[in-house]
């Protein structure tokens, strides 16, 4: 949870360094966080998308199911326009243009859409890094106003964070009351009629899986310890919905039962099919991250083609030419590309004239493949001594430096 308050007791500063009690002059608390939630970094476009289509929307959703779409999937360059009739909010606008947040298949965002319109359970499965985590935000922001209702799925997950648990002063003060009741998210999206997140569900303990299992299907909470009064049972209100997401390296780590893949519509996210926009999509994101981080960003294309060039060229295990490819055992992801393409944009702006920008990228390519086997580092080698080779040897430029850097990987 966050908040806009700052807690300044107990708190020093050394002298000479820069106070960080309070945001800097001209900036608010929310735009001082290194993370934004979708439904406040895109107020403006859900207000807009609100007024925009006033088509029939299912119970306790802020947008319609179209809409909710085009939320994610942006309007194409489009400049979207209020009817006539519409009063929107102030500072809203008349005419405005929404970007695209989600890379992939407009078809499985409309079907994600129409899981959650029916009240089903959606679970979004596939390799780490393809934006599983970031998709359920958008559709939650855009669904019910807000992806704060998470519990994040660890082995230390216990039932209570699914169910609720108790103020224990109260507890002890009062007995069992609905005051001392300390609702989860999952049950305060009951009550809301919201959608509730469960990030990494397959990481819970299947005994803790196993509490979604009745919830899912009974769409109700009972607390025995309230038994006799009317908070004994929590209902679901119109529009509540869940959505989990669950990793394909994690398989077996806790596995669903078959009793709650069946409360689950299941949809993979694949990687991004397309070079061209998986490599707007790392300039974009790391050129933001460079920028947040008050730099300039200074990455070439031509690195950045290289980069993700690589990335699919490994995770693919087998070139764009055709060529075979040995995969590492480690995902390369574009996440990853993301990261290394804004750590080469920083080492850039903070050392600058340095050395070249792309010297920088075998060092860091070695340190993705080596996260889960260090035997990864002869399969970038191997990468080095075929492609990137054949590359150098038909006369590219950047393929050539490259290569010429290839002792790099032997360190």
């Amino acid at each position: 949870m966050t908040s806009d308050m700052t807690m300044t007791t107990g708190t020093t500063t050394a002298p000479g360094a820069p106070d960080r009690s309070t945001p800097p002059a001209g900036v608010s608390g929310r735009e001082n966080h290194q993370v934004t939630a979708p439904e406040d970094q895109y107020g403006t476009e859900l207000a807009f998308l609100a007024a925009h289509d006033s088509g029939p929307r299912p119970p306790g959703w802020l947008l319609t199911p179209r809409a909710v779409v085009t939320f994610v999937m942006g309007s194409a360059g489009e400049a979207l326009g209020l009817p006539k009739s519409a009063r929107p909010g102030a500072g809203v606008p008349r005419r405005l243009v929404i970007e695209q947040k989600f890379v992939g298949e407009r078809a499985l965002v409309e079907r994600c859409v129409v899981t959650l319109a029916g009240e089903r359970g959606l679970l979004l499965v596939g390799e780490p890094g393809t934006a599983k985590s970031m998709l359920s935000e958008l559709l939650s922001a855009a669904v019910c106003g807000t992806s704060a209702l998470t519990v994040q799925g660890t082995a230390g997950t216990t039932e209570d964070q699914l169910k609720y648990g108790w103020n224990y002063a109260l507890l002890l003060a009062q007995g069992p009351t609905e005051q001392a009741l300390v609702p989860s998210p999952v049950l305060t999206a009951m009550t809301r009629g919201a959608v509730a997140r469960v990030e990494e569900v397959t990481r819970c303990l299947p005994e803790v899986q196993d509490a979604l299992v009745s919830l899912l299907s009974e769409r109700r909470i009972a607390v025995p310890e309230l038994a006799g009064s009317e908070g004994a049972q929590v209902y679901a209100a119109p529009g509540f919905t869940l959505i989990a997401t669950a990793n394909l390296r994690d398989k077996g780590v806790s596995e669903m039962s078959a009793a709650l893949k069946r409360r689950f519509n299941f949809e993979t996210v694949g990687p991004i099919g397309d070079v061209d926009a998986e490599t707007a999509l790392v300039r974009r994101q790391s050129r933001a991250a460079v920028e947040r981080a008050g730099a300039d960003y200074q990455v070439d294309d031509s690195v950045l083609e290289a980069l993700v060039t690589a990335f699919r060229d490994l995770r693919d295990g087998r070139s764009v030419e055709g060529w075979e490819v040995e995969r590492p055992s480690t995902v390369m992801s574009t996440a990853e590309a993301v990261s290394v393409a804004g750590s080469l944009g920083l080492a850039t702006a903070y050392f600058p004239g340095d050395r070249d920008v792309l010297s920088l990228l075998p060092g860091h390519l070695l340190g993705v493949v080596r996260k889960d086997d260090p035997a990864d580092a002869a399969r970038l080698l191997g990468y080095w001594d075929g492609p990137v080779r054949r590359r150098a040897e038909q006369g590219s430029a950047t393929w050539r430096s490259l290569w010429e850097l290839r002792a790099v990987l032997e360190n």
